[in-house]
């Protein structure tokens, strides 16, 4: 046991540890494995945190610190090492600071910092990956596929307030006129950690969807959840300055059946909230973790964006929605978790006539399942 771990084989314990890599693993049966967090320093409190809440403990007269919990097997999920009730993501991958990511694990995301946001940071978190966690088909550059094109446009952006940076893609090979487009918010991390542009270039070239335009649309820290709250302001940008700009400047976006709107988080929720408003210019909604307990009690009655749904007459909109299963955590102000809003969104859209393809996956609210799981959204309502 570490609790009774000596201070005299302590060193032997931790090179053998390091030379595997951390956290430690170990199989329970067929669907879950214990899963041990270490880490040495001085501190008065350390968890492994993000994706995952795991205090730990430190094994006395020693400055090992460890912490084990049972996970399921399938699990892929991103986290930090956190000490003295710090809750912040990493600035970078130093493995020091109050949060910092776990030194002895190879695996790592970074989340670059926008460079036309001021106010944004670089990130970094570790990732954990257990021995079933499924494959990501669609997320690494392949052989023989061409590199579609990525360029940069600013529009006005009157409606949310100012200036709006737009990053369009443009499937290789394919001139834009005539091809559906698919719509993006939070456009940097999209392009970056989600890797949209690697999963279009493969799926199209794989036949699996058709040649699309891509916009990426970005957000701004201060701003964001201002922007993708499901009010008139994001409602207006598309509707009456994004997709005009596309048809207008690229010849895309014509066929209302083809075009997809898709966000995460914040995102999903004004992307499920677009997609129904602007129904005239989407056929598709990919609404991943969608914030579908918006407001939080503090600033009205949570699920505003589900009693809307049965206020007003289906139309013609399908939708993809995801969540992870250890999305259980209460939302802002005790507003209801992720997973309970997800499911009562599902059933509400099926309720009222909606097409919906919807995925539970063993995970937390992170980027390392969305960007998997994207894929499958595309597939759901993009497909031919």
């Amino acid at each position: 046991m570490l609790s009774d771990l000596s201070p005299s084989n302590l060193e032997d314990f931790w090179a053998s540890a390091t030379e595997r890599g951390t956290p430690l693993v170990e199989p329970c049966d067929d669907k879950s494995a214990l899963v041990t967090f270490l880490w040495r320093g001085d501190a008065a409190t350390t968890r492994a945190w993000w994706g995952v809440d795991v205090p730990m403990s430190r094994a006395p007269g020693t400055d090992l610190w460890h912490g084990t919990q049972r996970m399921p097997s399938s699990l892929r999920t991103i986290y930090c090492l956190a000490h003295d009730g710090a809750e912040e993501s990493p600035a970078d991958d130093s493995g020091f600071g109050r949060t910092h990511v776990d030194a002895t694990n190879p695996w790592r995301l970074l989340f670059p910092a926008d460079p036309t946001d001021p106010e944004d940071r670089d990130s970094w978190l570790s990732v954990l990956e257990l021995p079933d966690a499924p494959p990501e088909p669609w997320t690494q550059k392949r052989p023989g596929v061409s590199t579609g094109t990525l360029t940069e446009v600013t529009l006005p952006g009157a409606a949310l307030g100012g200036p709006r940076p737009v990053t369009i893609y443009r499937p290789a090979g394919t001139p834009t006129e005539g091809l559906p487009v698919l719509v993006i918010f939070d456009g940097y991390i999209a392009r970056h950690v989600l890797r949209v542009p690697t999963i279009l270039d493969n799926m199209i070239a794989a036949g699996a969807i058709p040649p699309m335009v891509a916009l990426f649309v970005s957000s701004f820290e201060a701003s964001r959840e201002r922007d993708l709250e499901p009010s008139r302001p994001i409602h207006t940008f598309v509707e009456e300055e994004l997709i005009p700009w596309a048809r207008t400047s690229l010849g895309a976006g014509l066929s209302r059946r083809g075009n997809v709107i898709a966000g995460v988080s914040r995102g999903g929720l004004a992307a499920a909230y677009v997609g129904m408003c602007a129904h005239e210019m989407f056929g598709g909604v990919i609404a991943q973790s969608g914030s579908f307990w918006w407001p939080s009690p503090r600033e009205g009655s949570p699920g505003w964006l589900m009693r809307q749904v049965t206020k007003y007459p289906r139309v013609d909109v399908r939708f993809y929605l995801d969540v992870g299963i250890r999305e259980t955590m209460p939302g802002p102000d005790g507003a209801p978790d992720q997973l309970t809003v997800v499911r009562q969104m599902r059933d509400t859209l099926v309720g009222h006539g909606y097409e919906v393809t919807y995925t539970e996956y063993v995970g937390g609210h992170d980027y390392v399942n969305w960007r998997r799981t994207f894929a499958d959204g595309l597939l759901a309502v993009a497909a031919p």
